[in-house]
């Protein structure tokens, strides 16, 4: 609790990490070794130690319990915050941390319209308070993206750094809209290559776009001119998505080129 830990998850967490660990018994080993505890002392305490991880489970299933009947430590949507009906032709940005929030002050910069969904209340609190349209919602949930208008909207980033929780809302969205420009954070190639899989439009890597940036600023610094440093980053930059389409069905990537095409058109139909 002195960590700000809210009195439910510390009730769980003390409960199970009450009982002994595996070391225990490398700890118990090295001092009989050692001669600090006698033999007859180290197997009492080591037998103490296996019926405590024994006990786990069940302590587990008691801190649930216990948790359910102790009321909310704070309400789990902010006031002011329920997610909008219909934002016809805003992208919709999902996630709003530290990625999220950059690509909305960017969008924002550029007068392209959005709304973000996060599920974190303290991040939709404070991007409210900086007076983004900032939302609460699940966005794994395809009514929670139908109620916001992914019927309409020109893009859907997803900007989460949970790669489950990426290819859940990867998947909802792809499954309410093919022609939906969808793009989203991955981990690493592995995870792109996934996610391409799942019928995004583009798949962002950390590691690749990390390398890519040490890369450009470490040419750039050797004197190598901009103009060819850039063009070189992105053409790299085509070479690692290519390879992740790659492992796209045939099906997958038709799809996808018909989503940026339809995205296309209705982006200038807005626009008009």
């Amino acid at each position: 609790r002195l960590w700000g830990m809210g009195a439910r998850p510390a009730l769980e967490t003390a409960l199970v990490l009450a009982p002994a660990g595996e070391f225990a018994f490398v700890v118990f080993a090295t001092g009989m070794v050692e001669g600090i505890a006698p033999p007859a002392l180290t197997s009492t305490v080591a037998l103490s130690a296996t019926l405590s991880i024994f006990s786990i489970p069940l302590l587990a299933l008691l801190g649930q319990r216990l948790s359910r009947t102790k009321a909310p430590d704070r309400p789990t949507t902010p006031e002011g915050a329920a997610p909008p009906e219909q934002a016809d032709g805003a992208v919709i940005v999902v996630g709003f941390g530290r990625v999220g929030r950059l690509i909305g002050e960017l969008l924002k910069a550029h007068d392209q319209p959005f709304i973000a969904l996060d599920t974190d209340a303290a991040a939709v609190a404070a991007g409210r308070r900086d007076g983004f349209d900032v939302f609460y919602g699940d966005a794994g949930r395809p009514e929670m993206l139908s109620h916001c208008g992914v019927q309409t909207t020109r893009a859907l980033i997803v900007t989460m750094d949970a790669p489950g929780k990426v290819d859940e809302v990867v998947t909802a969205a792809r499954a309410l809209r093919e022609d939906l420009i969808l793009i989203a954070r991955a981990r690493d190639d592995q995870h792109a290559a996934r996610l391409y899989a799942l019928g995004v439009t583009d798949a962002v890597p950390e590691t690749t776009e990390a390398s890519l940036q040490l890369a450009e600023n470490t040419l750039v610094d050797l004197g190598v001119p901009m103009g060819r440093v850039l063009v070189s980053i992105h053409e790299k930059r085509e070479q690692f998505r290519r390879a992740f389409q790659a492992a796209m069905p045939a099906g997958g990537r038709s799809r996808t080129t018909r989503a940026l095409r339809m995205s296309q058109i209705n982006t200038a139909k807005l626009e008009s």
